[in-house]
């Protein structure tokens, strides 16, 4: 019911900054918690960030004080602000949502986007 577009992607130096956005399209994201997810070269899934629409937030904790998860209801958008980037964040990003939570927690979100690369150069 919901269409998510990442973009924002492309190559930081260590220690740079990228701003990564996601439309959303066909529902508005109110109805949903969003979160950030990665994928790096031959490792598993994480769980970057979440945002429920309340303001409460979630980041794990090797992006705690750099990346920063905000949304925009009205504009039916949700951005990650990555800044002090390091090699190891060179990943696929994905953007997600879902009406519960715990889909996210468990790496089971409903909606996914097609993945915005990011890559972070030493």
């Amino acid at each position: 019911q919901v269409q998510l577009v990442e973009s924002g992607g492309g190559l930081a130096q260590a220690g740079g900054s990228l701003r990564l956005a996601c439309a959303a399209s066909g529902r508005a994201i109110s109805t949903y918690v969003m979160g950030w997810f990665r994928q790096a070269p031959g490792k598993e899934r994480e769980l970057v960030a979440i945002a429920w629409n309340d303001g409460t937030t979630y980041y794990r904790d090797s992006v705690k004080g750099r990346f920063t998860i905000s949304r925009d209801n009205a504009k039916n958008t949700v951005h990650l602000q990555m800044d002090a980037l390091k090699p190891e964040d060179t990943a696929v990003y994905y953007c997600t949502a879902d009406g519960r939570a715990d889909r996210l927690v468990t790496l089971t979100p409903h909606y996914w986007g097609q993945g915005t690369q990011v890559t972070v150069s030493s």
